[in-house]
């Protein structure tokens, strides 16, 4: 992989010899917001482009051409002078003309983007994709999204758990404004501790990430962007309440403090009181919670003088209790009176990023990002008492500029982790420190006609994992107009934290049995990987509208893992170092066609063949569908009467049949079949939206009702041999409904 890597770095600067200068820039409107669709073009000449949905564009330069006209519908069209290729950052001012009464200008800005000049395989989900279903937290924002799979991780919780390319989310790298946020102790519920309201964007990359995100990415990255402070409205209300209980309440205030700094304040508050037993095994479908969810976000910003950054300030407390209807923790809690489990959490993030653009030299950069994390989680479930504290420190160094022209690009720089683990499995102190320091470079070339390759490496010391080297390249092709062809191979290690990672398993009789092979990390070695992937994307009309079909390849090869055999035994959870061959196979073909304006129809087909060489042979990674099928059909009304609008939006989703843990040595009525049956899920919500400031909606979840027979096995003996609440493929809770309504002053 390393001649690939040298190789590609070569093809490259081939290329850099036939690079021609361009210039750059962002276009605003007069309220310093991204102005899409802008037209920019060079003084007679028929050169020109226009802006993306960010405002950015780029354009060929050269010195015979100094006068760029930038123009767009409703604002006064401008000419300025360009005499060298460089950065520009310019804002457009409203049209004075009155001779016409309204000028009504609409444009429908796609919620789900696929990026055709991007390196990477990235998806953009904005904020109006997160408004297709209730969304309340991170770990529920995926539904309408063919690329994330979700589902329940057991039936005590209703914690969802989301995979990309067959895998679940401790190989993805999940960040907040590229800053790792969900890793380490949060693994199993930090989603859920993430309030969807909070998000402005998120960000999909398929695939080995970049290096200047770390080491540990194996099928992708998620990354999610925070409303930003400049660009808030004053107040936004968002209200919340559902059949099963659950009452929401997210409230975002917001104050410009000065010409340069800006502050916002994220409240957010849930419950659910209701005791749900829709299946009558004398469990709660859902725990009974609560969680008090604050931050405090600071934004400066010195366009003139090229600084920007960001302080955020946060503290989360969540707690919840689960378990038989009858179970009262006061007298209950390690007893075997009752089965039950009470999950608490403290969480406060700290965390700085400061960025200096060089105001002569725009397309040069330098920026610090800097966090602190504590992470306390005490638990039990059952008899089984789990407690996990977690201290964590990230810093991360990023230069970055060019080589020659902006058509080749690099970054660079060093980053340092430190994690402390305080942690009990029942009495035993399975803790660690972890820290590492990692130096990385990765270069660019960025032809956005239709060539760009993004090739590098990073070195990086850890005090359990030792020395290693970590290559990733992506590259991207257009062959013709609205077609994009992308290759991507990098490589991943990561300690695997098992008990973190596997805490729906504690519901269970089952006893933990950690072979020890002398690793450093619980006796293991590190889990390592390679991740390789194709994709072919292409768009065009069909009946005068407009289509996008996209097929994606990807497999990832083990070469060592932390693995999970649920197959041993009923009673026993063996957790060991790989020992032959596992591998993930992804093959994902997604269409999406718009049939009449406003009325868009989203499909995919996912095909997945994961295997893994257990003690007892190769075997399917038990639940997981080989097969699933997607449609989202989405629709709204025309705007009328300054701001009145219905939207309906329905998703549907099919899963094959999985495979399940082993339970045939059990006694007949507790054993489930090998696989379970195929099933399919429908969701679906309207919102009437009143005017700019006022909407309302309502949908349902899993409205055909489909619900896991026996999702809990020995339900009627709880603290005997055969209980076991992990092995859940499907809904536990049933149908569900709910209805909110958002304000806003803007």
């Amino acid at each position: 992989m390393q001649k690939i890597f040298f190789i590609t770095l070569l093809f490259a600067s081939i290329f850099t010899t036939q690079a021609q200068e361009t210039i750059s820039g962002k276009i605003l409107d007069d309220q310093n917001l991204p102005l899409p669709g802008a037209s920019l073009y060079w003084l007679n000449t028929s050169i020109g482009t226009s802006t993306t949905e960010e405002g950015v564009f780029e354009l060929p330069y050269s010195p015979e051409n100094t006068q760029l006209v930038i123009s767009f519908l409703g604002f006064t069209t401008d000419t300025i002078t360009v005499n060298s290729p460089r950065y520009i950052n310019h804002t457009m001012k409203p049209s004075g003309a009155n001779n016409l009464k309204e000028v009504k200008v609409t444009k429908t800005r796609k919620s789900l983007q696929r990026s055709y000049v991007k390196t990477a395989n990235v998806s953009n989900m904005g904020s109006k994709e997160l408004l297709k279903a209730a969304c309340c937290n991170l770990a529920e924002s995926f539904e309408t999204n063919p690329s994330i799979d979700v589902n329940f991780s057991d039936a005590l919780t209703g914690t969802r758990q989301i995979k990309m390319l067959g895998l679940t989310s401790p190989y993805l790298v999940i960040s907040e404004e590229n800053i790792p946020a969900v890793r380490g102790a949060s693994q199993a519920y930090g989603l859920s501790f993430i309030p969807g309201t909070w998000v402005e964007s998120i960000q999909i990359t398929k695939g080995a990430g970049p290096v200047v995100n770390g080491y540990e990415s194996i099928s992708g990255q998620i990354n999610y962007e925070l409303i930003k402070p400049v660009n808030d409205i004053p107040l936004f209300v968002n209200a919340y309440g559902s059949t099963g209980g659950r009452l929401e309440l997210n409230t975002h205030f917001n104050k410009k403090v000065s010409d340069k700094w800006s502050s916002s304040l994220f409240l957010h508050g849930n419950t659910r009181v209701a005791e749900n037993d829709m299946n009558d095994d004398g469990f709660l479908d859902n725990p009974l919670a609560k969680q008090v969810n604050i931050m405090n976000r600071w934004q400066y910003t010195d366009a003139e003088k090229g600084w920007v950054g960001f302080i955020n300030a946060r503290y989360m407390r969540d707690e919840k209790q689960t378990g038989e209807i009858d179970f009262n923790p006061d007298t209950d809690k390690l007893t075997t009176n009752y089965w039950g489990s009470e999950i608490d959490t403290d969480k406060l993030d700290l965390s700085t990023k400061l960025g200096y653009v060089f105001p002569d030299m725009p397309y040069q950069s330098v920026g610090l990002q800097t966090s602190y994390n504590w992470h306390k989680q005490d638990s039990y479930f059952g008899l089984n008492q789990y407690e996990i504290d977690q201290k964590s420190f990230y810093s991360n160094l990023i230069f970055s500029s060019i080589i020659s022209n902006t058509l080749n690009k690099f970054s660079t720089g060093i980053n340092f982790t430190y994690d402390k683990y305080d942690e009990y499995v029942n009495t035993n102190d399975v803790g660690r420190t972890d820290n590492s320091v990692g130096a990385f470079f990765e270069y660019t070339y960025d032809n956005t006609d239709n060539f760009s390759i993004a090739t590098g490496g990073r070195l990086d010391v850890h005090n359990r994992l030792g020395a290693f080297f970590t290559p990733r390249m992506h590259m991207r092709y257009n062959p013709w107009d609205k077609a994009v062809i992308r290759a991507s191979a990098g490589r991943g290690k990561r300690a695997a934290n098992i008990f973190a990672e596997n805490q729906a398993l504690f519901g269970s009789s089952r006893q933990f049995n950690v072979v020890n092979g002398g690793g450093k990390v619980y006796g293991l070695d590190p889990e390592i990987a390679w991740n390789y992937g194709v994709s072919f994307a292409q768009c065009f009309t069909l009946f005068d509208k407009k289509v996008e079909f996209g097929v994606d390849f990807y497999r990832t090869d083990f070469q060592n893992q932390a693995v999970v055999d649920v197959y041993a035994s009923p009673q026993e959870v063996q957790i060991y170092n790989l020992d032959g061959k596992s591998f993930a196979n992804s093959l994902q073909v997604e269409l999406n066609y718009e049939i009449t304006h406003h009325f868009n129809i989203r499909t995919a087909y996912k095909y997945y063949d994961i295997q893994t060489e257990y003690a007892s042979g190769m075997k399917e990674r038990p639940l997981q569908a080989k097969h699933r099928f997607f449609t989202n059909v989405g629709y709204e009304t025309h705007i009328v009467d300054g701001g009145r609008q219905w939207k309906f939006d329905v998703t549907y989703n099919w899963l094959g049949k999985q495979r399940l843990p082993y339970t045939a040595s059990n006694p007949e009525q507790y054993r489930q079949p090998d696989y379970s049956p195929s099933f399919s899920l429908i969701n679906a919500q309207i919102t009437r939206t009143f005017s700019s400031v006022f909407e309302v909606y309502v949908g349902g979840e899993n409205i055909g009702n489909y619900r896991q027979d026996k999702a809990i096995i020995g339900a009627d003996d709880p603290f005997g041999s055969y209980f076991d609440t992990s092995i859940v493929y499907a809904p536990v809770f049933g149908q569900m409904y709910y209805a909110g309504l958002r304000f806003k002053i803007k």
